[in-house]
């Protein structure tokens, strides 16, 4: 049995949830998600929270994936979801051009203009080196973040590039008969 597939939503003040055959709508202080369920997968709400619930063992492969979906759908509309990336590189640099734009310089002979899509926004610190991108969708959030990231991945030798806050980067030895 799905552990995770089991376990009720709790469902916080200000939320509303509206379940329209397999796609639930959450809405709340930050917006609004609607969020497809699997075939097969039902919701129903009982005492303020919400329960994925399968007919037979034959779903219980995406059991706790539409239990997951819905939860960061109702998470994302309270909370919201944060994916930080830094800039590591001499000269490496992001600025905002307007308001949906950004215009990255890393170290290519041009620079990279990413157009961010609607629902996320972006945040540059004062240095220009940290980036900070919003939403309430978490799987747009995260795509948009490897996206950037991929515009200039780590480098294993010298540890430049584009990567998450936090992310342990594994450097390589150069040469060895460099002098």
């Amino acid at each position: 049995m799905s552990r995770i597939g089991k376990k009720p939503i709790p469902i916080p003040k200000g939320v509303t949830v509206k379940i329209e055959g397999n796609t639930v709508m959450v809405q709340g202080p930050k917006g609004k998600l609607d969020t497809p369920l699997p075939s097969g997968i039902t919701m129903e709400q009982k005492d303020g929270n919400l329960v994925a619930i399968r007919p037979d063992d034959a779903h219980s492969a995406v059991h706790g994936l539409a239990r997951a979906l819905v939860n960061n759908a109702v998470d994302g509309v309270t909370k919201g979801w944060t994916r930080d990336l830094e800039i590591v590189g001499i000269g490496y640099r992001a600025e905002m051009k307007g308001k949906g734009t950004v215009v990255f310089s890393l170290g290519y002979s041009h620079p990279i203009e990413y157009p961010l899509p609607s629902g996320v926004d972006c945040a540059i610190d004062a240095k220009l080196t940290k980036l900070t991108l919003n939403g309430i969708d978490r799987q747009k959030v995260g795509q948009v973040a490897a996206e950037m990231r991929s515009l200039r991945p780590p480098d294993p030798y010298k540890n430049k590039g584009v990567r998450y806050a936090g992310e342990r980067l594994k450097k390589k030895v150069g040469k060895t008969g460099a002098k």
